[in-house]
Order: structure tokens, then C-alpha cells, then sequence
């Protein structure tokens, strides 16, 4: 294996910086003429990785829409992160963990070992019990050359009560940015990402020393635009993969629908 950060730059160069979220939402699986189900969940998201995978450079299943479903649900996710890594695209689970000591511990296992039946090449994490806490993750990450993204500058509204209050030397986001920043200048794998939404009119933060990747949701749906992150993220941008997810699952079931979208979106792409 290579490191994550090169095995995701490979496939952006060659796909395009976009990333499809798999989000079965029970509305959703209606439109698509679908049961709210593990198995309707399933055959949405299956649908779009066979249709799509050859064409994306990533998929973000989000896990609580199978979760929902129990362990049925689980079994469906794992034969999705099992689809994407057929296709060469890199997967991306969408769990925002985070707690302490040997629950981090074994969440990092589930997610990031070799050998776990849930494991992708990335998963989301939640920072809010402290960067540190997160240290078995980034350890996990590093070992299996696989990538984590630590929730920094969310795309909901919400998320700057937090995200944007000031501790006695920076910001909150500013602090976990440059925290992120150190570890990857430490380790030199990039292993270590933020999720960073595209949703807002400025960032309220400084990228311009981040030495990773940078996932954007909330194109789309939630208002952020393709052809705006340029603007957004400055010479950052070309650290981006942006996520899409209603925005593309909406022209399904059809794949030729499908693909026509992503081609549609590809050509307002941030390169």
C-alpha cells in the first residue's frame, strides 16, 4: 500500500475532486421507488457505487442511515465499502467518532485496521473531547496508511457557536487546524484531514499552512456551489474533494441520469 494522502491524490488527478455521499435517507429510497429497509438501502447505495465508481474519485456512505436498520444495516454497509473498494475509488466512512482511552481505541480498530469488515480509507471524527483524545485514531492511521478527517468548520449554521469561540490563544477551529497541521508534519503521511464546509461565505479560519486533504460538504442541497470553493478556499483549493450527495442520489435511479450529473458537476470542478 501507499499512504493515504498519495493514493487519494492519485485518483483526483485522473477522476476529479468529487466525492459522492451515500445518504439513503427513507425519503430518498421513496423517490427511488425504494422500501426504507437495509435492502432498499443497500440497493441504493450499490447503485450508485456501480454506476458511478469508475467515475468519482470517492464515496462518503454516511453510516447512520444503515445503522438505522441494525445489524442488517451493518451487513449492507459492509458490502458497500466492499463494492467501492472494487472500483479504485477511495472510500471515506462517514462516522464522526470521537471518546477516550480504549473506546477510541476500538472504534479506530472497527474503522481503520486491516482486516476489520467495516474498515474504509478514511472516517470522519468528531475533536470535541479534545484533539488529543483522538490520538488512537490518527496512531490506527498512520499503521494502515489509511486517512481520518477531524470536524473543523462544519457546513451547518449551528457549528460556529462552537467552532468559532475564542480560546485564550486562537479560535477553536484555528486550534484544531494548526493541531492537524503538526501532526501531519510530523508523521509526513498527510494522514490527518479536516471537514470543512463549503456552505459559508468566509471561513473564518486560516488554511494557508494545512499540509492535508480538506473535505467539503454541503454541495448542493445545503447551497454551497462548485464554482464558489475557489474563491472560498484560496490556494487551499487544490486540497479539496468536495461531497455532493442528494444532489446526485436526486437524478437516480438511472445511471445514465447519474453519471450525466457527476459530469455536470465535474465541469464546474475546483482544478
Amino acid at each position: 500500500m501507499t499512504t493515504y494522502w498519495r493514493r487519494l491524490r492519485e485518483v483526483v488527478a485522473d477522476r476529479g475532486p468529487l466525492c459522492v455521499g451515500i445518504d439513503p435517507h427513507p425519503s430518498q429510497l421513496k423517490a427511488w421507488g425504494l422500501d426504507a429497509t437495509a435492502a432498499g438501502a443497500e440497493r441504493c447505495a450499490r447503485t450508485l457505487v456501480e454506476a458511478l465508481g469508475d467515475q468519482v474519485a470517492a464515496f462518503k456512505p454516511q453510516s447512520a442511515f444503515f445503522e438505522a436498520y441494525g445489524s442488517a444495516g451493518i451487513a449492507a454497509l459492509e458490502r458497500v465499502l466492499a463494492d467501492i473498494a472494487g472500483t479504485g475509488a477511495m472510500s471515506i466512512l462517514d462516522v464522526k467518532r470521537g471518546d477516550i482511552g480504549s473506546t477510541m481505541e476500538a472504534y479506530s480498530d472497527a474503522y481503520l485496521a486491516d482486516g476489520s469488515p467495516l474498515a474504509a480509507d478514511a472516517i470522519t471524527l468528531s475533536p470535541y473531547l479534545g484533539f488529543g483524545s483522538l490520538a488512537p485514531a490518527f496512531e490506527r492511521a498512520h499503521r494502515y496508511e489509511r486517512g481520518v478527517y477531524v470536524l473543523a468548520r462544519t457546513s451547518n449554521p449551528e457549528g460556529g457557536q462552537v467552532q468559532l469561540a475564542l480560546t485564550r490563544d486562537a479560535s477553536v477551529v484555528q486550534s484544531i487546524i494548526d493541531a492537524a497541521t503538526e501532526v501531519n508534519h510530523a508523521s509526513r503521511q498527510k494522514a490527518i484531514g479536516l471537514v470543512v464546509g463549503g456552505t459559508h461565505e468566509s471561513l473564518g479560519c486560516d488554511l494557508s499552512d494545512f499540509n492535508g486533504s480538506i473535505l467539503v460538504p454541503g454541495i448542493g442541497f445545503q447551497g454551497g456551489r462548485m464554482e464558489d470553493l475557489p474563491g472560498l478556499f484560496g490556494d487551499a483549493v487544490d486540497q479539496v474533494l468536495a461531497v455532493v450527495g442528494r444532489g446526485v442520489i436526486s437524478a437516480g435511479p438511472d445511471a445514465s441520469a447519474l453519471r450525466g450529473k457527476v459530469s455536470e458537476l465535474l465541469s464546474a470542478s475546483v482544478r
